[in-house]
């Protein structure tokens, strides 16, 4: 059986350590999650303009004027309304987007997150 005497603590290096690491994964945590939250944001927007279903025999640009409400109201950054795309496929059209947002890190080390989705229309479109 070991005595109580040798058996010892985490050293100073290995603090210095631990907290370098939580120190890092919270200033990333802190600066990915505007990211995330303007991402939700344009989520959300997408799919109510795409279930919206007076919208179903809309042309592009009564959709583009719903989704600039959205963008207004929601004071969405990052992408435009206008580069939503509105595509035509064999079951109707689809709004799509794909986009990079970027957040400085520290000093000249910045975040860059690619987003993309596509929403078909409800109805066809």
């Amino acid at each position: 059986m070991r005595s109580r005497h040798k058996q010892r603590g985490m050293g100073w290096f290995g603090m210095l350590f631990m907290f370098g690491l939580i120190a890092i994964a919270a200033t990333l945590a802190i600066r990915c999650t505007p990211l995330y939250l303007n991402q939700m944001k344009i989520a959300k927007a997408i799919h109510n303009v795409a279930n919206n279903r007076d919208l179903t025999g809309a042309d592009n640009g009564q959709i583009y004027t719903s989704l600039s409400r959205y963008w207004d109201i929601d004071l969405i950054d990052y992408l435009g309304f206008r580069d939503v795309k509105i595509n035509r496929t064999d079951r109707g059209r689809v709004l799509s987007y794909k986009y990079e947002a970027r957040a400085p890190l520290f000093s000249n080390v910045s975040i860059v997150i690619e987003f993309q989705d596509s929403v078909p229309m409800v109805g066809g479109g």
